[in-house]
């Protein structure tokens, strides 16, 4: 966990990119934007914005060219809210969670079915040997009293 101060000033951040992209910002290449978080280093002099955006690959790429030409516009405007001294450079990165979590529910959507299959195999399927190969306890105790 990093310096309580700095999550305040990662979360103020947050905010003050999110209305900025949008009220300020009137990039026509600017997509569907959601900002999912902000690190900021020990120091407070770099924060990285971490964004998802919904749409294609041209409309990410698009996004991304949009966001790095605001940069220096974002950039001044946090440093002038955030009153800080030095203003943090900011790096935005496009967030990966939806696509891992795209492929997570595809590879549970195979497990799901896998289990169905051998489910259906095991319903009509018969013990090699015994069905219960353990003798209860009691049908011990009277085989050895008997």
């Amino acid at each position: 966990m990093g310096n309580p101060r700095y999550i305040k000033v990662a979360e103020q951040i947050k905010v003050i990119v999110a209305g900025m992209l949008e009220r300020r910002i009137k990039d026509p290449r600017l997509g569907f934007v959601t900002l999912t978080d902000v690190t900021i280093t020990g120091d407070g002099r770099e924060a990285t914005v971490f964004y998802t955006v919904l749409g294609t690959d041209e409309e990410r790429a698009g996004t991304a060219a949009a966001l790095a030409s605001a940069n220096g516009l974002i950039r001044s405007t946090v440093g002038k809210q955030l009153g800080m001294k030095f203003a943090p450079t900011i790096a935005f990165v496009l967030d990966a969670v939806p696509e891992v979590a795209a492929e997570m529910e595809e590879l549970l959507a195979k497990a799901r079915a896998k289990d169905a299959d051998l489910a259906s195999r095991a319903e009509g399927a018969s013990y090699a040997g015994e069905p219960d190969p353990y003798k209860p306890a009691r049908e011990d105790a009277e085989q050895a009293e008997g």
